[in-house]
């Protein structure tokens, strides 16, 4: 994905998974609605042809992780759920116009390409949308890479390191709260102790508590400091996206 989006030239830009599960017959819709409408995305949102009824087309478990996901994220972008832009976070099907490819920093590999695809684009306010597209049955003879148990250990990874990254006072805010709660609750007994005795006999339990303390303020001011940071990592990212004409039709 990094050589993709840095070495090639294109004013459209086309990734779709390769295992013959989404229909290419849709991407020229995909492509009018990004030049007509001057999107910025186009998501294919997997839609299963047919019942599925052993469960081999979405799995559920895979259904399951991609809407915590989804949530998850719209949450963190304060989008509400009648206006939300994504349904499919997890989609492998993507359009992007030039401006979107060449502003996006590939850095992630594997799995958390496809969250962070959705991520670059709400956090730049880019106008993109879902396009609903037919998803096939994987060809017989074929295997997927997917597993449920290990895939639902990165989501929650992914989750971890989108809200730390993208909403860090909220963040490191919780953790001051967690952090300072625990030192209070190991601080009350040895206070009531002191006042009635005048001593402190588990100075270890005291020391524990300080640290506790001393950490929860420490979270604290790094939420604040990494809130201003990450709102000049966004500017300055949305100046480059916006350097970049917006995609039109060519006459």
């Amino acid at each position: 994905m990094t050589q993709f989006f840095s070495i090639i030239e294109a004013d459209i830009y086309v990734i779709v998974d390769g295992d013959a599960t989404y229909d290419l017959a849709s991407l020229r819709k995909m492509v009018d609605i990004l030049l007509s409408k001057r999107l910025d995305m186009v998501v294919g949102r997997r839609v299963e042809v047919g019942v599925d009824l052993e469960n081999k087309v979405y799995r559920r478990g895979h259904r399951f992780g991609n809407k915590v996901i989804t949530n998850a994220i719209a949450y963190v972008f304060d989008q509400k759920a009648s206006n939300r832009i994504f349904q499919d976070m997890l989609s492998g099907y993507h359009v992007f116009s030039r401006r979107y490819v060449k502003s996006f920093p590939s850095l992630s590999q594997g799995f958390e390409i496809e969250t962070q695809l959705n991520v670059h684009a709400l956090q730049l306010k880019m106008r993109c949308e879902e396009l609903p597209t037919p998803y096939f049955k994987r060809p017989s003879g074929s295997q997927s890479k997917l597993s449920t148990y290990r895939d639902g250990i990165k989501i929650a990874w992914t989750i971890f390191k989108i809200y730390s990254t993208e909403k860090p006072f909220l963040f490191y805010s919780v953790l001051s709260v967690v952090f300072g709660l625990v030192s209070i609750f190991l601080a009350i007994p040895l206070f009531i102790t002191f006042i009635n005795t005048g001593s402190v006999p588990r100075l270890p339990t005291a020391v524990l508590s300080t640290g506790l303390m001393i950490f929860a303020f420490l979270s604290l001011v790094t939420g604040m400091i990494l809130q201003n940071v990450t709102k000049g990592r966004i500017e300055v990212k949305r100046l480059f996206y916006l350097s970049y004409p917006a995609p039109h039709e060519k006459q």
